[in-house]
């Protein structure tokens, strides 16, 4: 824990209360198919990144569980301009993954701040630690869960925040979905 958190401070309950509410009203947004207005809660320069994970010997796992951002392939290594792209796919209707569209219900849990920049009282950049659970149904029949937990450096944008950087960590090396075409 940062020494800019003081954890018994009003300002750092008012500021876990405001990322916790922004980080809900995201996953509403995902959930409600609203993605162009979800666009705009990223930071032009967002880094998106979920990498894959891999079975490893004991005492291997910080160096080698997950691959690398920028080394090897991972599930995503994009950025603001590849979402939008992958958003406006699926919104022209014909997305074969995405016809009919998914039903997607977001679930956060576990939020902590790890950090803020410069304080609680004044942060321009938090960063959130939180886990994650999403449930996709797609058709009739097909249902696939994933759980993890995620990273987020949140930067102030006004009153509200963006997000500069998700690092996503799934629980499962192996995927069961066909694709992946929703969002964490």
């Amino acid at each position: 824990m940062s020494a800019t958190l003081d954890r018994h401070g009003l300002a750092w309950f008012q500021l876990k209360q405001d990322v916790e509410d922004f980080l809900y009203a995201e996953a509403d947004l995902l959930d409600q198919r609203r993605f162009r207005d979800w666009l705009d809660l990223l930071a032009d320069d967002l880094v998106y990144f979920m990498p894959i994970r891999r079975n490893v010997k004991f005492g291997q796992h910080d160096e080698k569980e997950n691959t690398r951002q920028g080394e090897g392939i991972s599930w995503f290594d994009e950025d603001k301009w590849t979402l939008a792209k992958r958003v406006d796919q699926i919104l022209t209707g014909v997305h074969y993954a995405e016809e009919p569209l998914s039903r997607v219900t977001h679930m956060v849990s576990n939020i902590r701040l790890l950090d803020a920049s410069p304080s609680a009282e004044d942060a321009r950049e938090v960063t959130v630690g939180s886990r994650f659970l999403v449930h996709q149904n797609r058709v009739e029949y097909e249902t696939y869960t994933f759980i993890g937990r995620r990273t987020d450096l949140l930067r102030r944008a006004g009153a509200s925040w963006q997000i500069a950087r998700r690092e996503m960590i799934l629980d499962q090396n192996v995927l069961l979905a066909k694709n992946l075409s929703i969002f964490f």
